[in-house]
């Protein structure tokens, strides 16, 4: 392609309404331009890698041995409402009416539409196990779109869904698609880790996250130093504690004491008030769930999981309560809420269970609320004051915690970008809509599914915040816009425009991606295009054509900025033999 016949915007400076660093790039590379807060239209350079990375999904995808499907992005309410995920995923489903009324969805994802599908087609075990995939477009009304493609509202993925008899089916589905995730991030030159997840609103019993390093990213991950476990903070389990006993000996409990207060009602104001440490403080979290309030003590300085909270009660999900819910169920003002008289064993505030982290129960005479306003108590101990339900691990893990494999206190917590992410569903989706086999011996069972993932434009800002330079993106040349870019110094000499003219015909006949700057713009712009813009091999064409032996064109690479001259009639073998390898 001729630069003078495409359509390449590229710009000087940094876009003000852009964040992360890929955002930056992609728009100054004339990548993507914005439509509206989380939609972006893709220019011509942004669409051959958007291609591009399709390509490599779909290639890898179908040498698995998957099949591809194409399903509606507008769907019926009923299917979400069977599996309870339309209350689940509450607002950010998008919600639209037809000319006669009826509601419609617009997909955030595609489980419930898969599986009424292959409900329909499928009966017999002779039929299973099958992979069936689609490269889709979805939405998600997300409240703060943020860092261009990497959070959107609307977006491309590639998910896949397996359908197997039993575990063990499952199991070789879910490494086929494991494997076919590698080679697909290999492909794309990523750097990615692959983290244990918590599998959340999608159900199951087990699930991996591909993830990639980035100070974009808004998902964090922990990884040990000592031997490489990755994990996601909401699914890490803390093996330091277990569940010990809570009894301590009362030679060593000091009275309980309680204390004004007055206005301190965050952990940071009452310690400082107090003078004591916040490992030396329990907060009380009043938690909703499906079936009623709960009571989480945390340590001062730990945070709740509300994935493991989740889990450990067998909910969908779980928020902190409103304002007046606490204030009903403690009797006292929010910030102030404290475990002693809150007891499911008949306490003057009603009846509500109370779940202490592991951390909790080696604690004793430490800071609580006091379940009125601007008041704490000092010394307060598990079983003397008060009583628990139930002890477990419910916090975040920390940087300060030993491994969860190794054992060693070498973790350290990481953000990055989720490039993908793998479900072990088992047979909720296939229970909740009569997805049914009959096995060998006529046997009515729910089929055994997989969930697959990929988001396909986080692949590309992935590649960017992977690899760049203050000069611009540098891409591999798997998924580059054009393998060459041709920089003709001065296109209106006669020798280096047919120099240029001869080489770009000669690229293009070898089937190598090329694009030629044929501007009529000073040297320094298209040198500075050609960096930002980060194909891999620059092709320079022009002073060393005076090269009294035949000539020579300059080349560098993107890369690693290193540069040599050929001659003109070596030039296309030098580039044929390096472009895959660049």
């Amino acid at each position: 392609m001729k630069w003078t016949n495409s359509f390449i915007p590229t710009l000087k400076e940094d876009p003000a309404e852009a964040e992360s660093l890929s955002h930056k790039l992609m728009i100054r590379a004339g990548l993507i331009r914005k439509l509206s807060a989380g939609t972006y239209n893709y220019l011509p350079l942004g669409t051959r890698v958007l291609n591009k990375v399709i390509n490599i999904v779909r290639e890898e995808m179908d040498g698995s041995g998957s099949l591809e499907v194409l399903l509606p992005a507008l769907h019926p309410p009923e299917p979400w409402e069977q599996t309870g995920r339309l209350k689940d995923f509450g607002d950010i489903i998008f919600k639209i009416k037809d000319r006669s009324g009826k509601l419609n969805l617009l997909g955030p994802t595609h489980e419930e539409i898969i599986t009424l599908l292959v409900s329909n087609e499928i009966s017999s075990y002779r039929q299973l196990p099958v992979i069936l995939y689609q490269i889709q477009t979805k939405f998600r009304d997300e409240i703060r779109p943020r860092f261009g493609v990497i959070r959107s509202k609307e977006f491309i993925m590639m998910d896949a869904y397996s359908f197997d008899i039993d575990e063990e089916g499952l199991e070789k589905s879910y490494r086929k698609m494991y494997k076919a995730y590698c080679r697909i991030f290999d492909r794309c030159g990523l750097s990615y880790h692959i983290i244990e997840a918590d599998p959340g609103l999608m159900g199951g019993k087990g699930s991996h996250e591909f993830t990639c390093p980035s100070p974009a990213g808004e998902d964090l991950f922990i990884k040990c130093g000592n031997c490489n476990y990755s994990a996601n903070p909401n699914f890490a389990p803390i093996n330091e504690f277990g569940d010990k006993s809570s009894e301590t000996p009362n030679s060593s409990l000091k009275p309980l004491k309680d204390i004004l207060t007055p206005d301190k009602s965050s952990i940071e104001a009452v310690s400082k008030f107090l003078n004591v440490q916040p490992t030396e403080m329990v907060k009380t979290m009043v938690c909703r769930t499906p079936t009623g309030q709960i009571a989480v003590l945390l340590r001062g300085d730990h945070e709740l999981n509300f994935a493991k909270l989740a889990r450990l009660v067998s909910a969908p999900v779980v928020e902190l309560s409103d304002e007046k819910t606490i204030e009903k169920v403690t009797g006292g003002a929010m910030g102030f809420s404290g475990p002693v008289g809150l007891s499911a064993r008949g306490g003057p505030t009603g009846n509500i269970k109370i779940i202490a982290d592991y951390s909790v129960l080696e604690m004793k005479n430490f800071v609580t609320g006091a379940n009125k306003k601007d008041m704490h108590f000092l010394n307060v101990n598990i079983n003397r004051d008060f009583k628990i339900d139930r002890s477990a691990d419910v916090r975040i893990i920390t940087e300060q915690d030993p491994c969860p494999s190794c054992g060693k206190r070498m973790l350290k917590i990481m953000t990055g970008i989720e490039l993908g992410h793998i479900f072990k569903l088992g047979t909720k989706y296939s229970e909740a809509l009569n997805a049914c086999f009959l096995d060998e011996k006529g046997k009515r069972l729910p089929m055994i599914m997989g969930c697959y993932g990929i988001g396909v434009n986080r692949i590309i800002a992935s590649a960017i915040e992977n690899s760049y330079d203050e000069n611009g993106i540098i891409w591999t040349n798997s998924i580059a816009p054009y393998q060459v870019i041709i920089i003709s110094i001065n296109p209106a000499d006669k020798r280096i425009r047919e120099v240029s003219e001869k080489l770009y015909q000669d690229l293009r006949a070898n089937s190598i991606e090329v694009l030629w700057d044929d501007r009529d713009t000073s040297p320094g712009v298209k040198f500075k295009d050609a960096d930002l813009l980060g194909i891999p091999l620059i092709v320079t064409v022009g002073k060393g054509l005076k090269d009294k032996v035949g000539g020579k064109v300059d080349i560098k690479y993107r890369s690693s900025g290193k540069k040599e001259s050929i001659g003109v009639d070596k030039v296309l073998e030098h580039i044929s033999s390096r472009v895959q390898g660049v």
